[in-house]
């Protein structure tokens, strides 16, 4: 199969693209100061930072609409706040506290937002995959015109799962896109390395299912390519596969310091094709902001995000009694 990439952008209004500028910078900002706080000894376990992926998240959520449903791995943080999960209770979460979406019981990788159709950070690679199909079933079964989007990494891309829920989405039909973040790396090994047929979308026609790969550096084609794919799946005609190609600047996670690649490739990204100085050069050179808007937006989220810091170091941590909430049992044991 020819490979195929999303070219054509959206036109969009100088409101619009202050708003994707705003979104990115809010993830970018939020995800250093977990950085922070996990240096310090605030955030235990696993943190799997989003920093370089920024236009991935943002460009989707701007296809999206109300009631429309995303979940996805570890690596998850940025897809709670592009979703519009408030900071506060994403960071008290990642601390551990009570005032966290998952009460301080699921950490980094594990929080949901019913109301904002967040299922999940989940640890176990690709298993979110199956759940997003099983997702979109739930929604072809109530007729409801909404779509799902299923987020896995190229690593996952790789695991037999995904090929099941592959062929259960086109052979019903499922109004699922599956959005493959190929941030090149995995967990630490190449995917020139790793992987013999490194176009992982097309794998998808095995399967009968369309897809394309798009320039993840870039939030307008993202958002563009989304629109496509959105089209597509509330149109009935079942799946579609975007290959996002993206780049993270960070490690794998935080206990990761990343010596499979060399220190000049990473600056050679941020200097040459970060998501979010991309914006702010349209933003200026189309005179669509000014830098003192750009400084007020910018001022804007530092306030935010150190607000979210202060609220997960002040909030407690739960209770005893937190143990016997959301669970399948109603009765704890009568000697615990």
């Amino acid at each position: 199969m020819t490979a195929r990439k999303a070219t054509s952008k959206p036109n969009v209004s100088a409101e619009e693209l202050q708003g994707y500028y705003r979104d990115m910078l809010l993830i970018r900002r939020f995800e250093e100061k977990a950085g922070q706080l996990y240096g310090m000894g605030l955030i235990g376990g696993f943190c799997h930072l989003y920093i370089g992926q920024e236009a991935v998240v943002v460009g989707l959520e701007a296809a999206a609409e109300d009631g429309d449903k995303r979940i996805t791995s570890y690596r998850d943080h940025g897809h709670m706040l592009a979703c519009g999960m408030d900071p506060n209770g994403v960071m008290a979460e990642l601390t551990g506290r009570e005032g966290g979406y998952s009460k301080g019981k699921g950490g980094s990788m594990h929080m949901f937002s019913k109301e904002k159709h967040f299922y999940g950070g989940h640890g176990i690679v690709a298993a979110q995959v199956p759940l997003g199909a099983g997702l979109a079933f739930a929604d072809k079964y109530k007729e409801n015109g909404r779509v799902t989007f299923t987020y896995f990494g190229d690593g996952a891309a790789n695991q037999g799962q995904v090929y099941e829920a592959y062929n259960m989405a086109e052979l019903w039909d499922l109004p699922v896109i599956f959005v493959i973040e190929n941030n090149q790396y995995a967990m630490g090994t190449s995917t020139k390395r790793s992987t013999k047929s490194p176009s992982y979308w097309e794998r998808g026609a095995a399967y009968g299912i369309p897809g394309e790969e798009v320039d993840g550096m870039d939030v307008l084609a993202v958002k563009a390519a989304g629109q496509k794919a959105v089209e597509h799946c509330r149109a009935g005609k079942g799946p579609y596969i975007l290959e996002i190609k993206t780049y993270r600047y960070r490690g794998h996670s935080m206990s990761d310091p990343a010596k499979y690649r060399t220190r000049e490739e990473v600056q050679k990204m941020r200097d040459e094709r970060d998501p979010i100085e991309a914006v702010r050069s349209m933003l200026l050179t189309g005179k669509h902001a000014t830098e003192e808007d750009l400084k007020a937006i910018d001022k804007e989220i530092k306030d935010i995000v150190n607000a979210s810091a202060e609220f997960a170091k002040e909030s407690p941590e739960p209770g005893l009694d937190e143990l016997w909430t959301d669970i399948y049992s109603e009765t704890a044991p009568q000697n615990a």
